[in-house]
């Protein structure tokens, strides 16, 4: 049996058909993974959240937020805000007034960075020195990413450590 070709007219006009069957074929398939693809940007974004501490986080007792975010390949946390950020004895800001530091005494709560030389330590966890207002002292520190709701904080003195959970 014997094939017979098209003419060139008839051969271009089957080309193009079949190149138009082809290019239809594949916008469809692009039409159906458009939308994936920003779902996979937002599951991006949602993996980001569960492996990056920043963001304000509220401490376990509740009487203050901090403000955590990345400052080189380390850990900041400022306070940005206090459950009582007045002194009810002189009506004024509260004060870092049990700092070790005599010139620190002076200076408000509220602002205070309160980590220092907080560096990577492994997967979603950093170690450093954590500053405690509640009693002036600057303690061994890590901070662990629990979850992407969760800020698991702990401070030590020799081999006493005590630690709380921060949420978002």
């Amino acid at each position: 049996m014997m094939t017979v070709l098209p003419d060139h007219d008839g051969f271009h006009k089957a080309l193009k058909q079949l190149i138009h069957a082809h290019l239809a074929r594949r916008l469809i398939v692009a039409a159906f993974y458009i939308p994936l693809l920003g779902s996979s940007a937002d599951a991006a974004k949602a993996s980001d959240k569960t492996s990056d501490p920043a963001g304000v986080w509220l401490t376990q007792s509740g009487d203050a937020r901090v403000k955590i975010h990345r400052c080189g390949s380390a850990l900041c946390g400022r306070v940005v805000w206090l459950k009582e950020p007045t002194d009810k004895a002189t009506g004024k800001a509260q004060l870092d007034d049990k700092n070790a530091d005599p010139a620190q005494r002076t200076r408000p709560v509220m602002g205070i960075s309160l980590f220092i030389n907080m560096q990577p330590a492994g997967p979603k966890k950093w170690a450093g020195r954590i500053y405690n207002a509640d009693d002036g002292k600057t303690y061994e520190s890590s901070v662990t990413l629990v979850s992407s709701g969760t800020l698991n904080v702990r401070g030590c003195m020799g081999t006493l450590c005590a630690g709380e959970d921060w949420t978002r």
